[in-house]
């Protein structure tokens, strides 16, 4: 596997173009690895669901103050 610093070496030998491809890359795998991360903390075991159980248990109780 390369090291950094190569990848960064690599990637300022690229084109303009071809840094904007990678960029455009980068960025869609970005995306779907936070959607993933979203899926899993907001599915039926995931920590996200947890905290709006918990939160919903706070309002039934009337333990909330209404935003303005």
């Amino acid at each position: 596997m390369k090291s950094l610093r190569e990848i960064q070496t690599e990637i300022g030998a690229l084109t303009a173009e071809e840094r904007a491809a990678l960029l455009s890359w980068l960025l869609h795998a970005d995306r779907q690895a936070w959607d993933e991360q979203i899926r899993g903390d907001f599915s039926a075991s995931g920590a996200g669901m947890k905290l709006l159980d918990d939160v919903d248990g706070q309002i039934r109780k009337g333990n909330f103050r209404p935003m303005e």
